[in-house]
């Protein structure tokens, strides 16, 4: 079943700032959520009151809070853009900036894979980068994992390695784009060493561009406030072609 979701009703599936984005439109900003969020949005935060100023489409899809970026979720998030892309008259080579922290960090960099539209950058706050090992990291995650994945063909292991940015890096299939990645020292829900360390490295050893922030002393996704400025800063830059490699 696809091609459910229309603009009038794309509220209950997506928070987004359509309603007062200035056009003509000049980028998406796709904000992911961690595992576990089912919260939906009645009003405007000031970080979609401030991509709206500057003509930018801040997007919050409301997929399965055990998504993992699965297949589904892939195509969920597909239809969302596609719906703005029809209402608001946008071009293929819109930029589009995948964004998210936690399980929403996976989503920002497993998406940019699988995207019908491949987006422009990726800017990701500790993200889960080995799934195989991420279903061994803890014991709330099976569950979340043989949910969103139980009904692949094939093995678990094999499954997960299809939406895992590591093994996806390492199989050469992350788009050339940059990638902005941002990791806390003292995560210990996502392992940084286990996780974006060896994601980098493997970027770095097929030739990608990819930006690496250790964030000192502190804890899962808690950036810290001048972090927090230009993670939030960095999806503008590159919409309007003034990021700082």
């Amino acid at each position: 079943m696809k091609n459910q979701i229309t603009f009038e009703t794309l509220s209950y599936y997506s928070a987004t700032n359509a309603d007062i984005v200035q056009t003509p439109v000049r980028g998406i900003v796709l904000t992911f959520h961690g595992l576990g969020f089912s919260q939906m949005f009645s009003e405007y935060d000031d970080y979609a009151v401030t991509l709206a100023a500057r003509g930018i489409l801040r997007v919050i899809p409301y997929y399965n809070p055990w998504c993992w970026m699965n297949r589904q979720t892939v195509d969920y998030v597909d239809e969302i853009v596609d719906v703005l892309a029809a209402h608001f008259g946008l071009t293929d080579d819109l930029p589009i900036i995948s964004t998210g922290g936690s399980m929403g960090g996976l989503c920002s960099l497993t998406y940019a894979a699988y995207a019908r539209r491949t987006p422009a950058a990726v800017v990701s706050n500790c993200p889960v980068c080995d799934l195989p090992f991420h279903f061994t990291e803890r014991p709330d995650l099976p569950r979340t994992l043989y949910s969103a994945f139980g009904w692949y063909d094939g093995t678990m292991d094999e499954a997960l390695r299809s939406a895992s940015p590591l093994h996806l890096a390492q199989d050469g299939k992350m788009p050339d784009i940059p990638y902005y990645i941002f990791h806390c020292t003292e995560d210990n829900a996502v392992n940084m060493e286990k996780h974006s360390d060896r994601f980098v490295a493997a970027m770095q050893s097929c030739g990608r561009n990819v930006t690496y922030t250790a964030v000192p002393d502190r804890g899962h996704c808690d950036l810290s406030p001048e972090v927090w400025v230009r993670y939030n800063a960095l999806p503008i830059a590159v919409i309007y072609d003034e990021w700082d490699d």
